[in-house]
């Protein structure tokens, strides 16, 4: 991506019938992502964080080389007592907070929130961000699923203006929503999620389908921490994945599948794996529909935050496979509050 331009969608082409040559691109890119670059005014499309906010791209559509449109992360940081300068789109987002204290607000209503909540800013809401501190800097990791809302063409998003000629009086946006939307939870806290032992291994669930009390349609979050030198489970699922490593250092073994279409679809996975070393602070990414498994090789344990985009399960791939399990999940289940 130049200076002078900002993609929101990749156009994915091909001289033959088979995109064999775009999936190789795909999986051909580095999977751990080391830091990012700053947004600002100078960039297209980037000026609406204001002197008091300061942007970091990590992962999107316009990644050369190319990793995923179907997810897209920055970092957003709060200088203190600053806020960033407010503006509106269609798709929703999801801010996790790693650092700080602060608000938003959404079409005029405040919500507060501090470190380790979740706040979701809804589809089509105006909205602005807000550090509480004087002292301290807040920070948060962005997550979204941008390229869906624009690949439906719902692309209406900016700082807004007054309607060109030829258009009436204003209306209720809010008419178009889902009836139950404007009672459902903005702000996640980790009072409101639990630890499990799972198939997984150790999890909390933050968002998923099954939580209908939340305002989120689109991205599925999940922590998950190992212990040390223990492992997840080798497992498979269709949709690609952004796994932020909160605290720990570790790896990640990824086995490629590749489709064989004979009378049906074969899936043929890789004899060897590919090794994905990470740290706090790095974005690892997987391909979709890769097998796939993470150690934890320090003495903390390796946590992880990872996101993934629900229309995967909404087009029908809403199971995971296990090939091998996780040490924890022989274990009896385990059920614990966060920071107990």
């Amino acid at each position: 991506m130049t200076d002078d331009e900002r993609v929101f969608l990749r156009g994915i082409s091909s001289d033959q019938y088979g995109a064999a040559e775009f999936r190789r691109m795909q999986r051909s890119s580095p999977r751990v992502v080391k830091g990012g670059w700053k947004l600002d005014a100078s960039k297209a499309g980037y000026g609406d964080h204001g002197k008091g906010s300061i942007a970091t791209w990590l992962v999107g559509p316009g990644d050369e080389p190319f990793h995923t449109q179907t997810l897209q992360a920055h970092f957003v940081e709060l200088i203190p007592g600053g806020w960033n300068a407010g503006h509106g789109h269609q798709n929703e987002a999801f801010f996790y907070i790693l650092e700080g204290k602060g608000y938003d607000i959404h079409d005029g209503v405040r919500y507060d929130w501090e470190k380790d909540d979740v706040v979701i800013v809804h589809n089509d809401s105006a909205h602005k961000h807000w550090n509480a501190s004087q002292t301290d800097r807040a920070l948060a990791l962005v997550m979204k699923a941008k390229a869906t809302w624009m690949f439906l063409g719902l692309m209406q998003q900016g700082k807004g203006g007054p309607a060109e000629n030829g258009f009436g009086p204003r209306e209720d946006w809010s008419r178009l929503w889902s009836p139950e939307a404007k009672g459902q939870k903005k702000i996640i806290r980790p009072s409101d999620t639990r630890w499990e032992t799972t198939r997984e291994g150790r999890v909390r669930v933050i968002t998923s389908a099954a939580r209908t009390d939340l305002r989120a349609h689109s991205v599925d979050l999940y922590q998950q921490e190992i212990a040390p030198r223990s492992r997840s489970p080798r497992h498979w699922h269709m949709a690609d994945e952004l796994v932020y490593v909160m605290a720990g250092r570790g790896h990640s073994l990824h086995w490629d599948v590749e489709a064989e279409i004979d009378d049906r679809y074969y899936a043929r996975i890789a004899t060897a794996p590919s090794r994905w070393d990470v740290a706090a602070g790095e974005i690892l990414y997987m391909p979709p529909n890769t097998v796939h498994q993470h150690y934890s090789d320090g003495d903390e344990p390796l946590v992880l935050l990872s996101a993934q985009n629900r229309m995967f399960k909404t087009l029908g791939y809403d199971s995971t496979a296990y090939l091998e399990e996780a040490p924890e999940a022989g274990r009896p289940k385990e059920v614990a509050r966060t920071g107990a």
